[in-house]
C-alpha cells in the first residue's frame, strides 16, 4: 500500500538526495514508484533477490511526486519545473492521458479505483478517476504545508484522512464517495505527522510531531483501539505509517536507525488457560479504569511495545516503509534517502528483530561492491535497454489540447464566486487503459463536438 511520498518522500524536491525525489509505494506494495533529477523510475516488487525496473523516463526533470495506480499503467506525474501541474500517464503506451493545473503548488497525491484527490496547502480536489471529473473541493482547509492526508484503497468507501487543525493533532474523515464528512476525531495533542488506513478501511492510524505515540482509530466511528509508545525519550519525525495487507501490523520509520513494528492484538480471551484469563480480566479492567482516569494515565495503561523492529544502517535520513507478502512469506521493505531498497523477513509468530533478505542499490554505486549496479538486480539478462526512455515510446499529439475551466465549490457544495479551478486538458484521441486482466481506470475519448468534454467511451 501506498505510503509517504511526495513532497514528503524521500529527500523531497528540496531534500538532502542528490538524485532521490520521492519514492512510493503503490496501493498493494507490488511496485515502488522513484522520482529522481531527471525522471521517475517504476520497479516491480514481486521478488526478494531480484529487482526489475518495468519502466523509465527521462523526460520530466525533477520530479518529486510519482504515483501509480495498482499494478495499472496509469502514473500521475509533479514535477518541481511545474509544480502547480498534474501529469497523467499511461506509461506502456506512452501517452499522456491528461494534465491538470490548480491555484498552487501541488503537495500530494492520492488514488484509488474510485478516486483521485490532490492536496494543496489550504484545499482539497476530488476527481473521479474514471472520466477525472472534478467531484468536490474542500476550500479553506486548515493549512497542511506538507500535503499530509491518506486515501483508503478500498474504493467501496473512499475515506479520506487529513488534519483539521493546524495547531492540535485532530483528523478529519471525509467519505469522497458520498463527499461528506464521516467524523471528527481528536487523536493527538501536537500536530498531525502521519496517518494511514488498513486495507480494508476499517482501521486508521495516526502520529502526531512528537512521533512518541501512534494510535488506531475504528472507521467510520473513530473509537480509539489501540495506543502504542515508539519511544519516550526523544521527538522524532514519523516519515512513513503503515498496515499490514491483512491489518494485523503496523510499521512505523521516523528519522530515527530504527523501524518499529506493532502488532493489533486486542486483550481477550484466547483459550482455557488460566495466564490468558487473568490478561484479559486485567485489561478489561484497565479499559473500564481509563474512562476515569486523566487522558495521560489512561494513555500510559493502554501503552504497548514494537512487537518487531529492525535496526538501519544509518540514521537522519529520510525512508519509507512498508509491509508485503513477496513469494508467499510476510516481508518489511524500506527505501531510503540515499537510493537504497532493504527487504527484511519478518516472523509473524514470534516478532523480534528482523533479518535482512536482500539489498537492491536503486541507482548509483553500491557501497559494498564499489560498482555500478544494474536497478533490476544482480542477475539482469540483457543491457539496460529493458526500461525503455519515455521518448523512445512517447506518442504525443503535436498541437496542444484545449484547457477548460469550472466554476470552483466550496465545503457545501455551493459556488464560490470568484474562484476558477482550470480543468484538465485533453491529449488528442482515444486513450484508453487496456492493461490484461486490470481494471481498467480510465476510459476516455473525445465526442466529437470540438468541445473537449470527457465522456466514458
Amino acid at each position: 500500500m501506498e505510503t509517504g511520498e511526495g513532497a514528503d518522500g524521500p529527500g523531497g524536491p528540496d531534500g538532502p538526495g542528490l538524485q532521490f525525489g520521492c519514492a512510493s509505494f503503490n496501493q498493494d506494495s507490488t511496485s515502488l514508484a522513484l522520482g529522481t533529477k531527471t525522471g521517475y523510475k517504476l520497479f516491480s516488487l514481486t521478488m526478494v533477490e531480484k529487482l526489475d525496473c518495468i519502466h523509465e523516463s527521462a523526460e520530466t526533470p525533477d520530479v518529486y511526486i510519482v504515483e501509480r495506480l495498482f499494478s495499472s499503467s496509469l502514473v500521475v506525474v509533479v514535477s518541481t519545473a511545474m509544480p502547480q501541474r498534474m501529469n497523467i500517464y499511461h506509461f506502456k503506451k506512452g501517452t499522456e492521458i491528461c494534465n491538470y493545473s490548480y491555484p498552487n503548488n501541488i503537495l500530494a497525491v492520492k488514488l484509488n479505483r474510485q478516486r483521485l484527490v490532490v492536496c494543496l496547502d489550504e484545499s482539497i480536489y476530488i476527481h473521479n478517476i474514471k472520466d477525472m471529473k472534478l467531484l468536490k473541493t474542500l476550500l479553506n482547509t486548515p493549512s497542511n504545508p506538507s500535503g499530509l492526508c491518506a486515501l483508503s484503497i478500498n474504493h467501496s468507501n473512499s475515506y479520506l484522512a487529513y488534519p483539521g487543525s493546524a495547531t492540535i493533532g485532530e483528523i478529519v474523515v471525509y467519505d469522497a464517495n458520498n463527499l461528506n464528512t464521516v467524523t471528527m476525531i481528536p487523536a493527538h495533542d501536537s500536530p498531525l505527522a502521519a496517518l494511514t488506513f488498513n486495507t480494508s478501511a476499517t482501521k486508521l492510524a495516526s502520529a502526531s510531531e512528537r512521533g512518541t505515540v501512534i494510535r488506531v482509530f475504528s472507521i467510520p466511528e473513530g473509537l480509539r483501539l489501540f495506543e502504542f509508545r515508539r519511544g519516550m525519550k526523544r521527538y522524532v519525525n514519523i516519515s512513513s505509517l503503515t498496515f499490514s495487507p491483512d491489518g494485523q501490523f503496523l510499521c512505523a520509520s521516523s528519522n530515527t536507525e530504527t523501524v518499529h513494528i506493532f502488532k493489533l492484538e486486542p486483550l481477550g480471551p484466547s483459550g482455557g488457560d488460566e495466564s490468558a484469563t487473568w490478561t484479559a480480566y486485567v485489561g478489561k479492567m484497565f479499559s473500564a479504569a481509563s474512562s476515569y482516569l486523566p487522558a495521560q494515565v489512561s494513555g500510559m495503561m493502554s501503552q504497548d511495545r514494537a512487537f518487531a523492529t529492525v535496526h538501519l544502517v544509518t540514521s537522519g535520513q529520510r525512508n519509507i516503509c512498508t509491509l508485503a507478502m513477496i513469494q508467499k512469506l510476510p516481508r518489511l521493505l524500506v527505501a531510503t534517502a540515499d537510493g537504497q531498497l532493504f527487504i527484511y523477513n519478518v516472523d509473524p509468530l514470534d516478532g523480534g528483530e528482523c533479518t535482512l533478505a536482500h539489498k537492491h542499490r536503486l541507482f548509483g554505486v553500491d557501497d559494498d561492491q564499489g560498482e555500478i549496479m544494474e536497478t533490476e538486480g544482480s542477475e539482469v539478462p540483457g543491457p539496460a535497454q529493458t526500461c525503455p526512455s519515455y521518448a523512445e515510446t512517447a506518442a504525443l499529439p503535436a498541437s496542444g489540447p484545449v484547457t477548460a475551466t469550472l466554476t470552483g465549490y466550496s465545503e457545501d457544495g455551493g459556488a464560490k464566486k470568484g474562484e476558477v479551478i482550470p480543468e484538465h486538458e485533453f491529449a488528442a484521441g482515444p486513450v484508453c487503459l487496456d492493461d490484461e486482466n486490470e481494471f481498467p481506470p480510465i476510459n476516455w475519448c473525445r465526442d466529437g463536438t470540438g468541445g473537449g468534454r470527457a465522456r466514458r467511451s
